[in-house]
């Protein structure tokens, strides 16, 4: 069965997030967050905890075993953008995207 869990409006580029996706995709549950402990970019930080909420929604929701899950799919698509502003020489503005992203998590036991 599959259980899946999504962090939505998180504040980070998505190029950002999907550097480190490729490290925990496929692996067993308790493999994934240990990896994601110890990574030092701020969307490893994120997506552990997204991984959690999905751990815990399988756990809760439909009573699966937790040691026997495993990370299935991780992806992350871009959310809307806030757009600021910058002064600039000569009176000029430019204009700078903060990029918002959505991370979805699922996760499935071996069944």
């Amino acid at each position: 069965m599959e259980v899946k869990a999504v962090a939505r409006y998180v504040r980070i580029s998505p190029q950002k997030v999907r550097k480190i996706l490729g490290a925990v995709k496929g692996k067993p549950v308790e493999a994934g967050i240990n990896s994601l402990k110890f990574m030092p970019q701020k969307a490893a930080a994120i997506v552990e905890k997204t991984l959690r909420s999905a751990v815990a929604n399988a756990d809760h929701n439909n009573e699966l075993d937790v040691d026997a899950l495993f990370i299935k799919n991780i992806t992350v698509d871009q959310g809307p953008s806030l757009k600021r502003f910058r002064a600039r020489a000569r009176g000029r503005g430019s204009r700078i995207l903060k990029k918002t992203s959505h991370i979805t998590v699922v996760v499935a036991d071996e069944a």
